[in-house]
């Protein structure tokens, strides 16, 4: 097998068993209101909520959710959410292996921005699937501005889990590879370029010099 399908499957499969394996822990240790609720059914029909267990107080909590949307709550609630959403995501894994077949051995950046992308894109297909909803739990957000608002939180940022992190991660670095990359093809074409001129005029200067 070469070597970059070594790399990116590893990535991929840390990443996913990362990814379910967190998401396993939050829905059997974290605190739900009524406890003992059933899970997702509950929660996502309103009659269970998750409840904040504090990790930075002020800052970071974890707090169980069920999102029916995509990465960081987009699409919530739309319908035809989930059956479009996993349409979606067999179509980015299945980009993501024609990239694979395209880079190269030493795009080592690359494969492994491939490997968190796909990696966290099976890791929400397992839930969509199997649950109809993904399983969220990280929450971060600022402390209210005053000590006794009736707000807990000046601003929350959407629920996210481990795969909507490796995604975002696995898009930034990409992106990065990729104008590394054409960069590094830009400098290449370039030298050869130039060797090809310093050719043709080592070429040229040999047919206009004088026979000995």
């Amino acid at each position: 097998m070469p070597r970059r399908w070594t790399l990116f499957l590893l990535v991929a499969m840390f990443t996913m068993i990362a990814d379910q394996a967190t998401k396993l822990w939050a829905r059997d240790a974290l605190p739900v209101h009524p406890a003992g609720c059933e899970i997702p059914d509950a929660v996502v029909a309103g009659t269970c909520i998750g409840l904040n267990d504090p990790v930075i107080d002020g800052y970071w909590d974890w707090r169980l959710s069920f999102n029916q949307g995509s990465a960081f709550g987009l699409f919530h609630g739309q319908t035809g959410a989930r059956v479009f959403l996993s349409i979606v995501g067999v179509l980015a894994l299945g980009v993501m292996v024609w990239m694979v077949k395209r880079a190269r051995d030493d795009q080592k950046w690359l494969l492994w921005a491939l490997g968190l992308v796909a990696g966290g894109a099976v890791g929400n297909l397992i839930d969509r699937i199997y649950f109809g909803v993904v399983t969220d739990f990280v929450l971060w957000h600022t402390p209210a501005k005053e000590a006794k608002s009736m707000y807990r939180y000046a601003h929350e940022w959407p629920v996210f889990n481990v795969a909507d992190v490796a995604l975002v991660v696995g898009v930034v670095i990409m992106l990065f590879a990729s104008g590394d990359d054409g960069k590094e093809r830009k400098a290449k074409a370039d030298k050869a370029d130039k060797a090809d001129k310093a050719d043709k005029a080592g070429a040229a200067a040999k047919k206009s010099s004088p026979a000995a």
